[in-house]
């Protein structure tokens, strides 16, 4: 299932993260059930994992996350609950940002470990400075891990990724930051 944005005024966001695809299922089967989410996302992802994506309320969302991890106590990898989540994080894991390469000042990259901690890692960026968060990957294709693309002027960004690598650093996640300045449009080929 592909991913698709949460209703207007949806600010809180939970993911979990399974070892295997039946589990995964199950997982999701039992979050669906517990409580009014909305299910953004629910795919396999690399290493034969699976990962469930929904977002609601503080409660409704903690409520769906505690009936998955109860739903599969072997085979959890992760979980996470990220409330009071910027407005423009939910467009940037749908990937229907538009950005016109030939206006990016810079671009920062940061990586990490695992697709949870980049959400929680792409909410400090844009929170923090004046950019345009574009894509958040959860991933899909890339070893499990997430990675995020932000623009701005160069020191916004500069400023954006130094947020999100604090957050997913804390935490031991962090794969890598980098911050191009005047990047070549022809890099947002397949970014976008």
């Amino acid at each position: 299932m592909g991913s698709s944005a949460p209703a207007s005024g949806t600010d809180t966001i939970g993911l979990i993260e399974v070892s295997s695809i039946g589990l995964g299922f199950q997982a999701e089967d039992a979050m669906l059930k517990a409580a009014e989410v909305e299910l953004v996302l629910a795919r396999t992802i690399c290493s034969g994992k699976y990962l469930v994506v929904v977002a609601g309320d503080v409660a409704s969302v903690r409520a769906s996350i505690e009936a998955g991890e109860g739903a599969i106590p072997d085979g959890l990898i992760e979980s996470r609950v990220i409330s009071r989540l910027h407005p423009s994080v939910f467009p940037a894991i749908s990937q229907s940002v538009d950005v016109d390469p030939e206006d990016a000042r810079a671009l920062g990259v940061v990586e990490t470990f695992s697709a949870a901690s980049i959400v929680e890692a792409a909410d400090a960026a844009v929170k923090a400075a004046a950019v345009t968060l574009f894509r958040i990957h959860l991933a899909m294709a890339i070893g499990g891990k997430g990675f995020l693309l932000m623009t701005g002027d160069v020191a916004s960004v500069k400023a954006g990724v130094e947020a999100a690598a604090q957050v997913a650093g804390s935490e031991g996640m962090l794969v890598s930051r980098v911050v191009i300045p005047a990047p070549q449009p022809r890099l947002f080929r397949e970014a976008l």
